[in-house]
């Protein structure tokens, strides 16, 4: 089976268990209650997609316990029945996507023209129904207080919602799609990122895209899942030429970038890693978000690997350290074999690096003049004895301490070229209080549903310490609403700190 083949072979671990976890989920089900007597909410969304090749999988899976290999090797579909509740509400691509994906994969489709209470009060009466998957997950607003098996709510019929991915991320999703390469609604690929109705959707503003030459990225691009339903907003009478509100984009729009800092030593625990943490510090004071940051070994094949990774999802990728003349210093070796192609000596920087050096270099003056070939710009700067090197949106430091990357940070910032766009930076508050942390939990989870453009993190800086509660954003206004909002929640058991170290 196509979907399990895909899975297995990958090399995501994580998303190899949250497959495993929701298949077995699906098994459950389906050897808990007659085949007939299970159902599949199916609207036309990333997450009942996902839901979709999980049941095909699973179903596999279940048969596969007690059929013969001829039997196996004729299942490739689900025939589970499939209800989808049409709306004149919903987005025209959604409608084509549902029925096409019905007719692909032979699904017994149920529409139903109602609201989803009514719709499952008449189903129930006319088909006994005791189970439904449905494709929630942990962030949505309905998903409060739901296990993978939940009865439904007091009031409505009764029956079991069956939640398989209930526990999965944004970014699980879009791990599982992009890996068994299944189709998905035109939609995602023009930035919208959580897809409600043609009132209250619009396409995620921290995917616009104008300087590449199109509105928006494709919803996989979205760094940070907690960001997800930022799209899903009343739309403003105001709005630009794309669709979407102005302000709203000035407001809350902001570039991804991931760092990769090279070195055993710090691996090894024989230094701190101070470069990459000051670099995120610079990158939020001009509104870019950091999606990823790892630590690798002085090996060509890690740095390659993790330029791959990060080179397409994200507007640009940092690397401090490995560039020099030492045989560990490997980063542009690294940032060759991602892009696939091969160092070839630069005659600019060669003549660059002869100045700089001149009789003191011993070894062979070439290969430090080695660059990848057909990918690099050299930025240069006056206060730089040598130009900066970028390869596509890959940027290359030579900073081995902090002073140094702050010189060199200044001088990007001041090189046309460079490729950094400087956005709205953020703005934080920082709370602390002595309260337990199950104390506060269920405010402070309910607040990341309420305020999903701020950043809301808890840490607590010793054992015995205070907890210092983060509030992280654009716009200072939902910020400070988000901040009232705890805190007023807890009165008398917050105080302001100036940082959160």
């Amino acid at each position: 089976m196509e979907i399990d083949r895909a899975v297995r072979a990958s090399s995501d671990r994580r998303l190899r268990t949250k497959y495993d976890n929701a298949v077995y989920v699906v098994q459950r089900a389906f050897a808990l209650y007659p085949f007939e007597e299970v159902a599949f909410s199916f609207n036309g969304g990333k997450d009942s997609t996902v839901l979709l090749h999980l049941l095909r999988a699973g179903y596999f899976l279940h048969k596969s316990s007690f059929g013969g290999e001829d039997e196996m090797n004729t299942i490739q579909n689900c025939p589970l029945r499939t209800i989808y509740f049409e709306s004149p509400c919903a987005f025209p691509e959604i409608n084509s996507f549902t029925y096409e994906t019905v007719s692909t994969y032979g699904l017994p489709l149920e529409t139903i023209h109602s609201d989803f209470k009514s719709g499952l009060e008449g189903l129930l009466k006319e088909r006994p129904t005791k189970a439904i998957f449905i494709g929630t997950r942990i962030g949505d607003p309905n998903a409060v207080g739901q296990e993978q098996f939940s009865p439904s709510s007091p009031g409505w019929p009764p029956f079991m919602r069956v939640n398989p991915i209930l526990d999965w991320s944004y970014r699980d999703v879009w791990s599982f799609l992009l890996t068994c390469k299944v189709k998905y609604c035109s939609l995602y690929d023009q930035g919208y990122t959580s897809i409600g109705s043609i009132y209250d959707t619009v396409p995620n503003a921290l995917l616009s895209d104008s300087s590449a030459g199109k509105s928006f990225r494709p919803a996989y691009m979205l760094s940070d899942g907690r960001l997800e339903r930022a799209g899903r907003t009343k739309k403003n009478t105001s709005v630009s030429s794309n669709g979407t509100n102005n302000t709203e984009v000035e407001q809350t729009i902001s570039r991804s970038a991931s760092i990769i800092v090279v070195g055993d030593e710090v691996l090894f625990g024989t230094v701190e890693d101070k470069l990459g943490s000051a670099l995120c510090r610079k990158l939020h004071a001009i509104g870019w978000r950091i999606s990823h940051v790892a630590v690798v070994s002085n090996e060509i094949d890690s740095v390659a690997e993790e330029v791959e990774r990060c080179k397409s999802t994200d507007d640009m990728v940092f690397i401090v350290g490995g560039l020099g003349p030492l045989h560990s210093d490997i980063s542009l070796a690294g940032v060759a074999k991602a892009f696939g192609v091969r160092l070839a000596p630069d005659e600019e920087f060669e003549e660059y690096l002869s100045q700089l050096i001149g009789d003191n270099y011993t070894g062979d003056r070439n290969e430090m003049a080695l660059l990848p070939e057909g990918i690099t710009d050299l930025l240069h700067h006056k206060l730089l004895p040598l130009p900066m090197i970028k390869c596509k949106n890959v940027v290359i430091f030579a900073a081995t301490n902090v002073d140094e990357l702050e010189t060199e940070w200044g001088c990007l910032l001041d090189t046309q070229g460079s490729g950094l766009v400087m956005a709205k930076p953020f703005v934080s508050k920082h709370l602390s209080t002595s309260l337990l942390d199950v104390k506060i939990s269920p405010v402070v989870a309910k607040l990341c549903i309420d305020f999903s453009d701020v950043y809301i993190g808890c840490h607590r800086i010793s054992r015995s310490g205070p907890l210092v509660v983060s509030l992280i954003g654009k716009d200072n206004q939902r910020v400070e609403a988000a901040a009232q909002k705890l805190t007023s929640s807890f009165e008398g058991q917050f105080s302001q700190v100036d940082s959160c170290k």
